[in-house]
């Protein structure tokens, strides 16, 4: 997907064992371990912020934080009296703030990046439910005299589940640009903005939108689709959908239902 989207150079880095956070970045440490600064971005999360906190000379590394009705469910920071992070905590059943971490990080330094990575995993072994979270990691580099600085953003979407994925779906088409209405031309259905339909889709007989993105080389005949996503190759016949995530080369056919189909599965509903 990057390679076909974005003109940057590229390489890759396959994590076999699910071990955590802090040990996917620590597989890629020979592309890191420079004095060059590194930028760290989970990539189920879609933000918007301001980087410009990046080039405060008084900080080695800027956190970007956003504030959260149950910060249990996330890593959260603990500042002092001069607004430097001092602490990093897990998933806490006590928060000790209500600024989750986000899954964005800037480091000024690749190499104490992994010195901090080298410790949390090779050294102390710091594991939580069988898994490395950088926490450890980030809070190895405040103890070790990195001043830290939290950035808030301004909006946030974790796609961790499928309604979280649909909702983001939803902001990417309303607010994000993606929205590709008014450059379609399919003259055999109804199309609801807003949408992204690639341009090999093959749509007829339907309606959709809105809140649709449908994908390379699907066929859909016969049916309703809204507030929904359908991957690459996939074939719908005959269907209302809603609120529904089809995956690549999905086959799905028949009556009105919601529905989440994996990769290469037929589902046929009467």
């Amino acid at each position: 997907y990057i390679n076909a989207h974005y003109d940057i150079p590229a390489c890759y880095v396959e994590q076999h064992e699910m071990l955590g956070q802090s040990h996917a970045i620590y597989l890629a440490k020979d592309h890191l371990n420079t004095d060059e600064p590194v930028f760290i971005v989970f990539g189920d999360h879609i933000f918007e912020t301001d980087f410009a906190l990046i080039k405060n000379p008084k900080s080695d590394a800027v956190i970007y934080v956003k504030e959260v009705e149950d910060p249990r469910r996330y890593g959260v920071v603990m500042m002092n009296e001069q607004g430097h992070i001092i602490k990093f905590v897990e998933k806490p059943e006590n928060p000790p703030s209500r600024l989750a971490v986000i899954g964005l990080y800037y480091i000024n330094s690749g190499k104490k990046l992994v010195e901090a990575l080298e410790w949390q995993i090779n050294v102390a072994n710091r594991i939580t439910k069988n898994e490395y979270y950088i926490a450890d990691a980030l809070q190895y580099l405040v103890d070790n005299g990195m001043i830290f600085l939290p950035e808030t953003v301004s909006n946030w979407l974790d796609c961790g589940n499928p309604d979280a994925v649909l909702a983001a779906n939803q902001y990417l088409l309303s607010d994000g640009g993606m929205d590709n209405s008014d450059a379609l031309d399919i003259k055999d259905a109804i199309i609801v903005p807003p949408v992204r339909i690639h341009p090999t889709a093959v749509i007829s007989q339907s309606v959709i939108g809105p809140n649709v993105t449908i994908s390379a080389n699907c066929q859909v005949t016969g049916s309703i689709i809204r507030d929904s996503i359908v991957g690459e190759n996939a074939v719908i016949a005959d269907v209302l959908l809603t609120h529904s995530l089809i995956g690549q080369n999905a086959s799905v056919n028949g009556h009105y239902n919601t529905v989440n189909v994996g990769d290469s599965s037929s589902v046929g509903m009467t």
